[in-house]
């Protein structure tokens, strides 16, 4: 499966420009590529003014996205701000070729920002399965915490993260991707934002794609950038039954 990671540089709150600008550039993909994957609030910035940016679920952004997806037969995950029955949700999309959808709620709210205080927090997983591939797409500060993502009870192969996680603590962005696909011997693709936003935070973006070893198969990128990765299954599935660490990992319960 051919995955393009769209590294962004968003502008604060402007969705009719980062939208323009995220149509410019999956038009320019090649016609190959089967999922596309944006960060995280991608049409506004990572904003805790969620009254002055939301849609409803089926609002234009979606509308556009599914146009994207459809003209370009490729899968498109990102997330944005939706307003649903008086609640603020950062809502990630993955939207199939078909215009069709799923949703995941982002879970873990970032406290520092103050982000559960005007969002709801998510309270599913989501399990795409795509063109033969189990997919799990979180957001962001999900990534801090592991029981969250671990493979067990579920079935995936592939974690997707959309994230705007700042540069001050990419160290700690870089080592968790790498654990999370050596722990689950997943791959793992996470795309980051990049610039700097109004409250002077700046984003570097270390977008960047792993195999089910930690290996790298796009090491971190900076600036605005695309790039495209392949990942494979039979390489993968003989991994996984060679090196039967998941057969010992602890059984636990999410409550």
């Amino acid at each position: 499966m051919k995955i393009a990671l769209l590294q962004l540089d968003t502008l604060w709150e402007d969705k009719v420009a980062n939208l323009e600008n995220v149509t410019e550039l999956i038009g320019s993909l090649p016609d190959d590529v089967d999922l596309v994957v944006l960060p995280e609030m991608f049409t506004t910035g990572f904003t805790m003014n969620p009254e002055v940016v939301a849609e409803e679920e089926q609002g234009k952004t979606l509308q556009i996205i599914q146009e994207l997806a459809l003209n370009k037969q490729t899968a498109i995950t990102g997330s944005w701000v939706v307003k649903e029955e008086n609640n603020y949700y950062n809502r990630l999309f993955f939207v199939f070729p078909n215009k069709s959808y799923k949703t995941y709620n982002k879970r873990h709210l970032f406290t520092l920002a103050g982000e559960e205080k005007v969002y709801k927090p998510g309270n599913k997983k989501l399990i795409v399965s795509y063109k033969g591939w189990n997919i799990c797409p979180l957001v962001c500060y999900d990534l801090r915490f592991p029981v969250y993502s671990r493979i067990v009870n579920q079935n995936y192969d592939l974690l997707v993260y959309v994230a705007s996680w700042p540069d001050r603590r990419i160290d700690a962005w870089d080592a968790l991707l790498k654990a999370r696909a050596i722990e689950n011997m997943s791959y793992v693709v996470a795309v980051n934002r990049c610039g700097t936003d109004p409250n002077s935070v700046f984003y570097s973006g270390h977008s960047q794609a792993l195999d089910y070893m930690g290996s790298y198969l796009q090491p971190p990128m900076t600036n605005e950038n695309v790039k495209i990765i392949t990942i494979e299954k039979e390489p993968f599935l003989k991994a996984r039954t060679k090196l039967a660490f998941l057969n010992d990992t602890d059984n636990f319960e999410i409550k």
